[in-house]
């Protein structure tokens, strides 16, 4: 099993030690870079890139919107989760528009944490479950677009609604009777 390397890039050295910590102890996953701003982060990635990336939106200098657009433009193949308090929608789609593969409010559970790291690299796209409504209600209003139809059968219907109302993937496959790489395509 190839090990994921993550970077950690929050402000807050407390929770940038725990996440440092829980990534650590998850099988497959190796926090190899915890940096408390985005400052140094060209010259750090060039010496330890990692896979994934762990962002906070409120970092002092350099903003985690402006730093996902800096991660992207030198290092196109790393991923970037936002791990923020802000869920307002301004904030989420900047954030998607810059780059991010991913969103996660920091009250997340350890659980939900590694299995968003897990799911990016499987080629998802995490994200809290009520960020994930967020998107959805704003393609059901956006008007300006024209309409396309998506078929959907009805089994993938509800376990679209299911992951919406935040059931993880584990807990689709169990109730549906599917592989978690199933739910995830």
């Amino acid at each position: 099993m190839n090990v994921i390397s993550v970077a950690i890039i929050e402000d807050n050295e407390t929770l940038r030690k725990s996440l440092s910590d829980l990534l650590n102890i998850a099988e497959g996953i190796q926090c190899i870079l915890a940096l408390p701003n985005l400052l140094n982060v060209v010259s750090e990635f060039r010496k330890q890139l990692p896979s994934i990336v762990l962002m906070d939106i409120g970092l002092p200098h350099i903003s985690g919107i402006e730093g996902v657009r800096l991660v992207k433009e030198n290092f196109d193949n790393v991923e970037v989760i936002m791990f923020t308090v802000f869920d307002d929608d301004e904030k989420i789609f900047d954030a998607i528009k810059a780059g991010a593969s991913g969103y996660l409010l920091k009250k997340s559970s350890p659980s939900e944490i590694i299995e968003a790291v897990f799911s990016l690299y499987n080629g998802g796209a995490p994200m809290s479950a009520s960020i994930a409504r967020k998107v959805i209600n704003s393609f059901h209003n956006n008007t300006n677009t024209p309409k396309k139809t998506f078929s959907l059968t009805t089994r993938e219907s509800e376990i679209l609604h299911s992951l919406v109302d935040g059931l993880s993937y584990q807990k689709l496959a169990e109730k549906y009777f599917i592989s978690i790489s199933t739910v995830r395509t």
